[in-house]
């Protein structure tokens, strides 16, 4: 009797948090060779909640609960979830940079029914370990399977290079799926060190084996303008080797670094910071205001930004009490017709985004280098799923 009279006032004790204060676990990365990355993601969640703050019910409000993964590390970030959910008491689930980490939390998440809200990690079969999560952010399969078959109608070969881990296994198989099936010859892969890799020998490999194009993808970032350099300094582009991939490898915020080398550089991808839509316009002059004139978002900023535009109406439509199912099932249901990408859903089936994707070029703008949009792809699910769905 006395225990179940604790157990009621333990509950009773706990609801008007629960009511007033969602605690949201944010497992970022802040430390390590990726945190430019964590840091992008983190500021676009940010900015979202500063300048969406009337968008909560009255008497409600946000607390982050921010932990850092420290880059893909599995283990670390199974053990901070595990510590969120049973100390921290969280309630959703949000961050997750890296493939590694998001597979490795998927067992909890459903063990807890802890509704997750990707902002990044983008290896297709991320969704599929676990009801009680959604993306917000991309597949690789979604950029790189159509880049494929576009690319297919202007190049007979292609040389394909990718870091070595979930994202960039997923990258490679798409492409190569996308080009072959187009009529295109995959004369090599390569699979490149995640950490830290030196790119000059990669690419003099590709330079000896004269395809018309390499294909690339690397995690964002810094690396995007190691890989574009290593890609110039041994004289690639003059040798008429075409450099493509998903927007990985031109990131908006990496593009001043890169120099004249970019120039022409074509990609698939979901957003370009120097789309004209309005909302991106808008998204970006905020940006510039909170983080400097000289400042660029980039599809990180974004992804963030759209899961926390979630996140927001799952907790206005429960009036700030949450029911992970009930989470689910807004996440599942979830639209947007003025994201800064363009419109975009969630797939109820699948948990995964569905957007446009952008055959991008990079020209200089107004004296800036840029991502320009120069087709789009209209409303692309991921093409890992739509392929291998049960017959």
């Amino acid at each position: 009797m006395q225990r179940t009279i604790a157990m009621v006032l333990a509950l009773a004790v706990g609801a008007p948090a629960a009511a007033q204060t969602v605690r949201v676990g944010f497992l970022g990365v802040y430390s390590g060779a990726f945190a430019p990355l964590g840091e992008y993601i983190d500021k676009g969640a940010k900015l979202y909640m500063k300048n969406n703050a009337d968008k909560l019910p009255p008497g409600v409000k946000i607390e982050l609960v921010v932990r850092d993964a420290g880059g893909p590390n599995p283990d670390k970030a199974k053990q901070l979830v595990q510590e969120m959910v049973v100390r921290d008491k969280i309630q959703i689930l949000t961050g997750l940079v890296f493939t590694p980490n998001a597979l490795a939390i998927a067992p909890l998440a459903t063990e807890a029914k802890l509704p997750t809200a990707i902002m990044n990690a983008g290896a297709s079969v991320i969704t599929t370990r676990s009801p009680y999560l959604a993306r917000f952010s991309f597949t690789l399969w979604q950029s790189s399977y159509p880049l494929g078959q576009w690319a297919a109608k202007k190049y007979k070969s292609a040389y394909i290079l990718v870091s070595d881990f979930g994202a960039g296994h997923d990258s490679e198989a798409a492409f190569e799926k996308g080009f072959s099936d187009g009529g295109g010859q995959i004369v090599a892969k390569v699979r490149m060190p995640l950490q830290s890799p030196d790119f000059v020998p990669f690419m003099q490999r590709v330079k000896d084996t004269k395809p018309d194009i390499l294909f690339a993808f690397i995690p964002a970032g810094k690396q995007a303008t190691a890989i574009m350099k290593a890609y110039g300094e041994l004289g690639l582009d003059k040798a008429g080797i075409k450099f493509i991939g998903p927007g990985d490898i031109t990131t908006d915020e990496e593009l001043p670094n890169m120099g004249d080398v970019a120039l022409g550089a074509l990609t698939a991808h979901h957003y370009s910071a120097a789309a004209d839509r309005p909302a991106n316009k808008a998204f970006v002059a905020a940006w510039r205001k909170e983080y400097g004139a000289n400042s660029t978002p980039n599809f990180m900023a974004v992804g963030a930004w759209d899961a926390m535009d979630a996140i927001y109406q799952a907790i206005r439509e429960q009036r700030g009490k949450i029911d992970p199912d009930k989470t689910m099932e807004i996440f599942k249901n979830y639209t947007n017709p003025n994201s800064p990408r363009g419109p975009i859903a969630i797939d109820p089936e699948t948990r995964d985004i569905v957007q446009n994707e952008y055959i991008r070029e990079v020209r200089r703008v107004g004296g800036q280098l840029a991502n320009v949009e120069i087709e789009t792809i209209p409303h692309v699910k991921d093409q890992w799923k739509e392929l291998n769905k049960q017959k």
